[in-house]
């Protein structure tokens, strides 16, 4: 017994060391999207967008000689539970890094944990700014990045010169905050309080009758009016048929769109938002030798040439492959290595120039403004020359305005009014 005893002490002891050794060979990447809830309908593409990035990696030898892992976990839009499996996945799974979150509830989540365990995030969405963590690199739109240049299109001559404006978003902090710079930005340019209407509804609205024929009357004062929609979700589906069932039509009153891409397009019957526009970083019908491949690539992993391509995922591959070069140079997966290597990354953006990071953990990159077309796609009718570079910190608040975000020497930090570190 004693000598069956040793020998199965001897196998486990053996058993241990091979998983040791699998896990030494073995880089762990953390997946943290809704697969199921209210978001799922934008999340679930992101997840998969992940999962192509790392299969296509380990078919070019891994990283650092080693095989990558995605961990995927589903905190099924329920934002508190971000924050247990961001932290599962960093404590019990020991993930190098994690690529998640879509609105920024569930991103203000899971920000004390990544931050309490020094854990690296890389947030793909556009979102409301104010905000610059050591712990995230935020690779979606800034509001000047988005809504700021989508206001500015509306305005101007070719956008039909609107004066009366509807910012209507989902309740939480991504509209909330963007609305605030919204307002802001307009009364700067001589919009009267009395033109701007605001409107909140929750995650899942479906009811839209009453709110749609506010809009109507709203825009009955005989000026050019716009709706601004920050409204997230599948709550877009209902909303947009409402304005169809009352009769508003894109001539009479445009909505630019924050959060609806070529993916919730490819869900929905298209007929009721075609003239509609969308503000993004990113477009599928915009041509490039590297959109092309991108596309090739995406159809070829999910072996569904249907499948379309967003701007969230242009965010999530720009994010991934700056991840990978930064662990290439720093020649380790260690997050403070990691990040120091972060700062000046550049990737290719998939509709032509050059994505880069910038030491406030934003980007630089270009705007398109599409017109929503009958087959789903986006027609780019706008766009910048060049990239912008992200504001962490919004000019057209005043408490943020004054604020720096380098996490650079001497400043090192996000929200700063004087350097850390002095001479």
């Amino acid at each position: 017994m004693r000598s069956l005893g040793l020998g199965l002490l001897a196998a486990a002891s053996m058993l241990s060391v091979s998983s040791a050794k699998a896990a030494d060979d073995t880089i762990k990447v953390g997946v943290l999207h809704s697969l199921s809830g209210t978001m799922a309908i934008s999340e679930t593409t992101l997840k998969d967008t992940v999962l192509m990035m790392v299969d296509d990696l380990n078919k070019h030898g891994g990283l650092l000689g080693k095989k990558v892992e995605a961990v995927v976990v589903d905190p099924a839009s329920n934002w508190p539970l971000f924050a247990e499996k961001a932290r599962e996945l960093l404590e019990k799974d020991k993930v190098a890094a994690i690529f998640g979150c879509w609105t920024s509830v569930s991103r203000k989540s899971v920000l004390p944990v990544v931050e309490q365990l020094d854990g690296l995030l890389f947030y793909p969405v556009q979102y409301e700014g104010e905000e610059s963590s050591r712990n995230v690199f935020y690779t979606g739109a800034a509001p000047n990045q988005q809504a700021i240049p989508a206001v500015d299109y509306l305005m101007s001559k070719d956008g039909g010169e609107v004066k009366r404006w509807v910012l209507a978003g989902t309740d939480y902090v991504y509209p909330r905050t963007t609305n605030k710079i919204l307002e802001s930005y307009l009364k700067s340019k001589g919009v009267a309080a009395d033109d701007i209407m605001v409107n909140y509804t929750p995650f899942g609205h479906s009811d839209w009758q009453t709110i749609v024929a506010d809009i109507k009357k709203f825009a009955s004062a005989g000026k050019k009016t716009a709706v601004v929609s920050t409204i997230n979700g599948d709550a877009n589906v209902p909303f947009y048929k409402e304005l169809a069932n009352q009769g508003i039509k894109a001539d009479q009153i445009p909505v630019v769109a924050f959060s609806v891409g070529e993916e919730e397009l490819a869900g929905i019957d298209t007929k009721n938002l075609v003239g509609h526009l969308a503000a993004w970083n990113y477009f599928e019908s915009v041509k490039s030798p590297e959109n092309t491949a991108f596309i090739k690539q995406w159809h070829d992993f999910t072996k569904n040439p249907k499948r379309v391509t967003n701007d969230p995922m242009e965010a999530t591959y720009i994010g991934f492959k700056m991840w990978t070069q930064a662990v290439q140079q720093a020649g380790t997966t260690d997050v403070d290595a990691v990040r120091q290597a972060m700062y000046g990354q550049k990737v290719k953006n998939l509709t032509g120039g050059v994505a880069v990071m910038n030491t406030n953990h934003h980007l630089s990159k270009p705007v398109f403004i599409g017109e929503i077309q009958a087959d789903g796609q986006l027609q780019t009718v706008w766009k910048t020359n060049g990239v912008i570079k992200a504001d962490a910190w919004s000019p057209y608040i005043p408490e943020s305005a004054k604020l720096t975000a380098d996490w650079t020497y001497p400043w090192v930090c996000g929200n700063c009014t004087e350097p850390k570190f002095k001479n």
